[in-house]
């Protein structure tokens, strides 16, 4: 099979303006990278989406450090351009994203992939207190700087320590990352998601889950 392996080096057309430097990478599920999520308990048999229906990315992102990072995401082939696309917009507007790996790497934990506020995706596991397949079961799922963009649940608890700053949805001092990160209603980043069609979970009403983005 011909590797969909496609490495570009982008410039984003924004306001009539050319920005250089992001790249991104696209290819189908590779036996390392298979190995990795089987590893890893991030896909099984049984799974609600065959691994031929996912793909690897490989995608720049500006880091809490002011520096370029090359981070890996797993989406769902229908979704892959968009996402690219999507995180092409995020590295121009300088969003910070903390850090961008595979929930492999954290054992298909979600709540250890948040501790470690990982930008992620693809994740085989039900939704948050429910019995029913998430949407990152299926590859259409996105959660971005979750420790900065927590899930509230209806009582309006947080589980996690680092997040409890955040429970106010405020602006904060631009000039810190992490304030940087914070996903507003009306804001740059939700804005961007819902043109390409993605609702955003700060949007629900009885929970709020502000990294959550999916289509």
């Amino acid at each position: 099979m011909k590797s969909l392996l496609l490495w570009t080096s982008l410039l984003v057309l924004s306001n009539g303006i050319l920005h250089a430097g992001y790249r991104s990478s696209e290819s189908p599920i590779t036996p390392a990278v298979k190995k990795r999520m089987i590893a890893g308990h991030s896909w099984h048999r049984g799974c609600p989406v065959a691994l031929s229906d996912l793909r690897y990315l490989r995608m720049s992102y500006r880091g809490f450090d002011g520096k370029d990072h090359f981070g890996e995401m797993i989406v769902h082939r229908s979704v892959a351009s968009d996402v690219r696309k999507i995180f092409g917009e995020l590295y121009r507007m300088k969003y910070p994203i903390r850090r961008m790996r595979l929930v492999s790497d954290y054992k298909g934990s979600d709540y250890a992939s948040i501790e470690a506020d990982n930008t992620s995706a693809f994740n085989c596991r039900n939704a948050t207190g429910s019995g029913k397949w998430s949407r990152h079961a299926y590859g259409k799922a996105i959660d971005l700087n979750p420790l900065e963009n927590p899930y509230v649940s209806r009582s309006g608890h947080i589980a996690h320590k680092a997040s409890l700053p955040y429970a106010k949805r405020t602006r904060r001092n631009p000039f810190k990352p992490e304030n940087r990160a914070v996903l507003l209603r009306g804001g740059p980043v939700v804005t961007l998601f819902k043109k390409h069609g993605w609702r955003w979970g700060g949007d629900w009403h009885s929970i709020k889950d502000y990294q959550h983005f999916e289509k």
